[in-house]
């Protein structure tokens, strides 16, 4: 009897330690959607620049040309690695949401575990009725 009760004990100390991990993979993942949508907006806003800085502004001269198109180069190249930064951040969310899965579908099992083995606990506890009678009145009574 008191080794159920142990195990119970200790498979309800489980399920509160994969509920933490679950709740350490959720602030994971929501960082790194965070992450993820901070970047989209960079490169966005980065192609919006470069895109409005090499349309028909007036220029004077060649070396006002020649310093608009370096401007918007090196636009362009943030923007590059923007995009570059977002693949991989989405990349990383993708696998923090699967984390997040797995701990979860863990913190579930060990939730189920501990439930049957305290059906199974109060099962073993519950005293068989010698004498089974119907029982005489109403349960207002």
């Amino acid at each position: 009897m008191s080794t159920d009760l142990a195990k119970l004990q200790r498979l309800q100390r489980l399920e509160r330690i994969r509920a933490i991990a679950k709740q350490s993979a959720l602030m994971q993942a929501a960082e790194a959607e965070s992450t993820l949508a901070q970047l989209l907006t960079l490169a966005e806003r980065t192609d919006t620049l470069a895109v409005s800085y090499s349309g028909g502004l007036h220029l004077v001269n060649g070396h006002d040309l020649r310093v608009r198109e370096q401007f918007v180069a090196g636009l362009n190249g943030i923007s590059r690695a923007a995009h570059r930064d977002a693949a991989q951040a989405r990349t990383q969310a993708d696998q923090r949401q699967q984390e997040l899965a797995a701990s979860e579908r863990s913190r579930v099992a060990a939730k189920d575990r501990a439930e049957a083995c305290e059906r199974k606990l109060a099962q073993s506890r519950q005293v068989p009725m010698i004498d089974a009678r119907r029982p005489i009145g109403t349960d207002l009574e």
